[in-house]
């Protein structure tokens, strides 16, 4: 050995041969830190970054959960409309205009004709209901950066 210290070594890259990165003076700032800083620090740094990343992915998860639920609750809404609109509509409008069909035919064909009428306004609006369910788009966003995340890190995947 000719007196130098292990650090010394490292930063005139004598030590770590065969690292493309050891010795260059144009190394990035990520090379600079790997070589100056100690494995704990490299771990405090990786865990702080992987911590941040995580609640980033929470925080997503959450906005697009909401906006999710706030066209799935629409779509809710408008089936019970349907529902609500139906029954209603069916009870006193029929109602009145079986009534009024009743005095130009027999009661109970005014009756059938005017159940269908009701029954086709309360498809309609049961159609519509299901179109915005269906427009749901759930978590798009999140299932992409997740997928970004190394598989080493994701415990449900097995490394080879």
């Amino acid at each position: 050995m000719s007196g130098s210290t292990p650090a010394d070594d490292l930063t005139s890259g004598r030590l770590g041969a065969g690292y493309p990165a050891a010795g260059r003076e144009s190394d990035s700032g990520a090379e600079f830190r790997a070589r100056n800083e100690s494995l704990g620090e490299m771990f405090a740094s990786f865990s702080a970054n992987l911590s941040a990343l995580m609640r980033q992915e929470v925080q997503l998860a959450k906005a697009e959960a909401t906006q999710s639920a706030k066209q799935g609750g629409r779509g809710a809404g408008m089936f019970a409309g349907a529902a609500v609109g139906g029954f209603l509509a069916l009870l006193f409008l029929s109602m009145a205009l079986m009534w009024a069909l009743g005095e130009w035919m027999h009661l109970g064909w005014a009756a059938v004709i005017v159940a269908v009428v009701w029954a086709v306004a309360a498809a309609v609006l049961a159609s519509m209901g299901k179109k915005q369910f269906d427009d749901m788009k759930g978590l798009p966003q999140t299932q992409e950066t997740i997928g970004e995340i190394p598989p080493t890190l994701n415990p449900n995947k097995e490394t080879p």
